[in-house]
């Protein structure tokens, strides 16, 4: 059998040495009451007749960037990364390619015009 040298320890592999730290319970709290928060505006503002037309899709799509940035910072932590911020840069490309496919989807069903 294979003998490890005597100033070797099982314990330098620990686990926790290599990963990094998640999130404290005060920030998923922060970043849960956030979430309820920027659901439940426009909810009320849409169902109580507050807002209407423009108005109301423009604070839908506010309200929701505002909630896909709470859902990065606070659950996906993307602020605590050391590393090279390779999680940010395949976001990125993720969403210059959603982007292009939903906005050339509709730029197609608006022109295409068959006479």
């Amino acid at each position: 059998m294979a003998q490890h040298p005597t100033g070797h320890s099982h314990d330098a592999h620990a686990h926790g040495d290599s990963h990094e730290s998640h999130g404290s319970l005060k920030s998923y709290v922060i970043g849960f009451v956030l979430s309820l928060v920027l659901t439940i505006i426009p909810l009320v503002a849409v169902l109580n007749d507050m807002v209407e037309g423009t108005a109301a899709r423009v604070l839908l799509l506010v309200t929701a960037v505002l909630q896909f940035v709470v859902q990065l910072f606070f659950f996906m932590h993307l602020r605590e990364e050391k590393k090279p911020r390779w999680n940010l840069m395949a976001l990125i490309l993720g969403l210059v390619i959603v982007l292009t496919i939903v906005i050339g989807s509709i730029w197609i069903m608006t022109y295409n015009k068959v006479a």
